[in-house]
């Protein structure tokens, strides 16, 4: 199923990021630039392990691991996080909790573009990304 993800994704739209990032605490210029920011995202798996490359003008991350399996993020904004995917029918689910917070991200597919719901408590924005 991690298959239907693996491909280079160009963001194409972004709804209500903003706000997301300002719930989650980032401050007004790492905003700015993260809402003219069109990240591409690179997802592969090699063996058990799922790589995510994430590459744009401001920054680029990369974070490797396994489904179920806690892992230490970085974040682009600055929060360390323990991490964990996993599989969620066709959905791949991504938790990321820190000082007692936690925000989630369910990339699924639709239509052929893979579309990243964010969540932190009751602020939700969508990204949606298109095969490059």
């Amino acid at each position: 199923m991690v298959d239907a993800f693996c491909a280079t994704w160009k963001l194409v739209d972004s709804q209500n990021f903003d706000e997301y990032m300002k719930a989650l605490g980032v401050g007004l210029a790492i905003r700015k630039v993260g809402n003219v920011t069109k990240p591409t995202i690179i997802i592969s798996q090699e063996g058990d392990k799922i790589v995510v490359k994430t590459q744009s003008t401001f920054k680029n991350t990369e974070i490797s691991f396994e489904l179920g399996v806690e892992f230490d993020e970085n974040t682009p904004d600055g929060r360390n996080c323990k991490s964990t995917v996993h599989q969620d029918g066709d959905k791949l689910v991504h938790v990321q909790k820190w000082d007692g917070k936690e925000t989630k991200f369910i990339r699924e597919i639709k239509d052929g573009k893979m579309v990243m719901t964010l969540i932190f408590g009751n602020v939700q924005a969508v990204r949606t990304y298109e095969k490059a």
